[in-house]
């Protein structure tokens, strides 16, 4: 039965269709071809989304995109400018730390890309920078997005896998930091191989003056974060408390958006966490299915009886990860992999919270490994080049990310 589940999934995704369809069309025709009670599905379904950690999902979706649809973004680039633009390339160094500055808001790459990308890009074309490398840049930057908290996934995976949000939030901060800082290092090589100009000349005023006017963008992460970690908020209590903020902020502050701006990202959000709910809900149904044909339990023995070596081991489940990360959107290819690959984990002795950010900053890499690659798609939206020629680029932000994964696989005081 699970031959003919894992089948009859990848021929629907080659024919075109959604994964959340993929998954339940071929869960529904498995479980049928077992004489299951088809009262099993919707069962199943709506358990796997009957969590109050998802309240979240929607709220931290709802709120990056206020941020993104204003201002806020253009404000923390100047403020990143001011602080680091005067490096010969500076400018390129900017686009990292901006995606990591809106990555502790949005909690999602494409929109920590198409913000930064958005506000950047033309100025990055002005000064001569690499249009195709610039482009892969931010869109390397955006994977950010989703492992520096808030992040969806973690939120996803913290439901699957019955674990701390709080735990995976606070676990995420130094690997992103790492994959900024990884990127950081190949855009300062890269502007001196290519003689990039320097930016803005370093100036305690401006960066007082950028300070002040970011200050309200800033503060979302603050009040986010720290209520979270102080415990006087749950994370899907600070989910909440974040979309009124960026509303108050947005409206009352900036004025950068109206109420009719307000409505169309209600709208847009809610689209968004239909789709994601429906992945979430059809693999819950996936995810039974697999429990009771002990599929995670017999691929587990089989794969520790491949070797004794719990590094070959890990490797392997690494390649597996950004192989599902090439070919399967993040919040999908999260939902299928963390119930299989889960017990082999753990049978390896990796904590739970480890091997939640092993397989988030593995996925967030297939943001960028076409064919399913969001954070290409995205940067090649917003500055009209061809996604053949920022992939072609991104090829050295794409090898820093992959070290930062094995370093994060293979060192857990990485997440200390």
């Amino acid at each position: 039965m699970s031959l003919l589940l894992f089948g009859l999934f990848f021929v629907l995704l080659l024919l075109g269709l959604p994964v959340a369809v993929a998954i339940f069309g071929a869960t529904l025709v498995a479980l049928q071809g077992d004489s299951v009670p088809l009262l099993v599905m919707p069962q199943q379904m709506f358990a796997g989304v009957d969590s109050f950690a998802l309240v979240a999902v929607p709220m931290f979706i709802l709120a990056g995109d206020i941020m993104a649809e204003g201002q806020v973004s253009a404000r923390l680039v100047a403020l990143a400018d001011a602080m680091i633009g005067f490096l010969k390339g500076g400018l390129s160094i900017v686009s990292v730390l901006a995606a990591m500055f809106f990555a502790a808001i949005s909690g999602s790459g494409a929109a920590t890309t198409a913000a930064v990308g958005s506000t950047l890009v033309p100025e990055l074309k002005r000064k001569g920078y690499d249009p195709a490398s610039a482009a892969s840049l931010i869109a390397a930057g955006g994977t950010i997005g989703v492992v520096i908290p808030p992040s969806v996934p973690m939120i996803i995976y913290a439901v699957i896998a019955q674990e701390s949000v709080s735990k995976l939030f606070l676990s995420g901060f130094l690997p992103g930091l790492a994959m900024g800082l990884g990127l950081i290092i190949v855009a300062l090589v890269q502007g001196h191989r290519r003689a990039y100009p320097r930016g803005s000349a370093f100036s305690l005023a401006t960066i007082w003056r950028t300070f002040r006017a970011a200050f309200w963008g800033l503060m979302t992460p603050v009040i986010i974060l720290g209520g979270i970690f102080s415990g006087v908020f749950t994370p899907s209590e600070s989910a909440v408390i974040a979309v009124n903020y960026a509303i108050l902020v947005s409206l009352f502050i900036y004025r950068d958006l109206n109420l009719q701006d307000i409505y169309r990202l209600f709208i847009r959000a809610a689209v968004t966490t239909a789709v994601i709910m429906f992945v979430i809900s059809a693999s819950a149904a996936l995810s039974w299915a697999l429990s009771n044909w002990q599929v995670p339990t017999r691929l587990a023995d089989l794969v520790l009886g491949l070797s004794t070596n719990s590094f070959v081991l890990l490797g392997l489940m690494l390649i597996l990860i950004l192989l599902t990360g090439v070919f399967i959107e993040t919040a999908s290819a999260l939902i299928i992999l963390t119930p299989i690959l889960l017990p082999l984990a753990t049978g390896l002795g990796i904590d739970t919270v480890h091997f939640g950010i092993i397989l988030v900053v593995g996925l967030a890499i297939g943001m960028i490994t076409p064919p399913v690659a969001i954070n290409l798609y995205v940067a090649s939206s917003v500055t009209k080049l061809s996604l053949e020629r920022i992939s072609r680029a991104v090829v050295p932000y794409l090898l820093v990310l992959i070290t930062v994964l094995i370093m994060v696989a293979y060192v857990p005081m990485l997440l200390d």
